[in-house]
């Protein structure tokens, strides 16, 4: 017995005195430190939000705000020199290649991106059309947005300022990354069941989401929501989401009319942003800096300003919107994917990019076989 004490003892105090343990008691205090100092972002409308450092390659990449103090003072602290933790928050950004290549716009082709409505003629559109009408208006009250009259712009009670446009883009996208991601979901999960290929339909719907991705992840950059948006953003994702898959498994034809519909809404909504931008209603944006995610994606200078980047965005959902309205003209179940391959008949057909355009949509026999 008293043999057994004796080594229970040592070995307790190897135990106590032990380099891992003092790694773990260190770790752990410093983590407590930087939970209770660290400090509070702040948002100004025209300030920048986003920083570079360069790297030894000569690579840009973006830094995050918030985590670039708390990176350094982890990594000043970090036991072992020359080493790096996977758990401990790094002062960069992770910078990858996108996915998919964005399509090259001209200047020319993203001015001539106008307003363009499906009217709806089936009970499948209109059921879509009610739908996002309803979405429209819950949208609307949860942004206090409203809509201008023609030659009422500049009424106060639909004014809106840079903080106003900036929340309004932040929860447009958050929500609008959701479908292509869902239907994508839905087809890629019923190829594996079925043992079959998919027609290409797969890859458009998860690029789709990860453009309107890309559209958040920049707005981020210029403005930090706070915990009640978070929260809101929180609850409307979680209804969306689940009430677009239920709909998606039922009819896919009426999500998708849905989904050019509400990309409508999305081309009105940034072609006022644009005019408001060019009418001088809003100074701030005119003194902010494009984020380097933008520049890096969409290819553009340094030069670039903010119209700039609202132009691309507007593009881009001025392709969904035909991109969805094609989708729900074809069998859902049997039909290709017309942007997934090139056919050169003698007419035009659909593409990736601007050239050439249908707002509302390529029509089935329009499509070649």
């Amino acid at each position: 017995m008293t043999t057994l004490i004796q080594t229970s003892s040592r070995f307790a105090s190897r135990l106590c005195t032990s380099h891992s343990l003092a790694c773990l008691s260190g770790t752990l205090a410093h983590a407590n430190n930087s939970l209770s100092l660290s400090p509070s972002r702040q948002f100004s409308a025209w300030s920048k939000s986003s920083r570079s450092t360069g790297t030894p390659d000569g690579v840009e990449i973006p830094v995050a705000p918030a985590d670039e103090a708390m990176g350094n003072e982890s990594l000043a602290s970090a036991p072992e020199t020359g080493k790096s933790s996977l758990m401990r928050p790094d002062k960069h950004d992770y910078f990858t290649e996108a996915a998919w290549p964005h399509p090259v716009y001209t200047k020319e082709q993203m001015e001539a991106i106008e307003f363009a409505h499906r009217s709806a003629t089936t009970l499948s559109d209109k059921v879509a059309l009610t739908a996002m009408k309803t979405l429209r208006h819950c949208f609307d009250f949860a942004t206090g947005y409203h809509h201008p009259k023609p030659g009422h712009e500049n009424d106060p009670a639909v004014a809106m300022t840079e903080r106003k446009w900036l929340i309004r883009c932040v929860f447009l996208e958050s929500i609008a990354g959701v479908p292509g991601m869902v239907a994508g979901m839905v087809r890629h999960l019923h190829s594996l069941r079925a043992l079959r290929r998919d027609r290409a339909w797969i890859e458009s719907l998860l690029e789709e989401a990860y453009n309107e991705r890309v559209h958040l992840l920049t707005f981020l950059k210029i403005y930090n929501p706070g915990w009640f948006m978070r929260l809101m953003l929180l609850g409307a994702q979680g209804v969306f989401f689940n009430l677009f898959f239920a709909a998606y498994l039922v009819s896919p034809r009426t999500c998708h009319r849905f989904v050019g519909y509400l990309e409508e809404e999305a081309v009105l909504t940034y072609t006022r942003c644009i005019k408001d931008y060019r009418a001088g209603r809003l100074p701030g944006f005119e003194k902010l800096e494009v984020p380097d995610i933008a520049k890096q994606y969409w290819k553009m200078n340094d030069n670039s300003t903010m119209e700039d980047l609202l132009l691309y965005i507007r593009a881009d959902e001025a392709k969904h919107r035909e991109v969805n309205h094609t989708f729900g003209n074809l069998d859902q179940s049997n039909d290709r994917n017309p942007y997934a391959l090139k056919i050169d008949n003698g007419t035009p057909q659909p593409s990736k990019g601007l050239d050439p355009m249908k707002p509302t949509g390529w029509e089935r026999d329009e499509i070649a076989a």
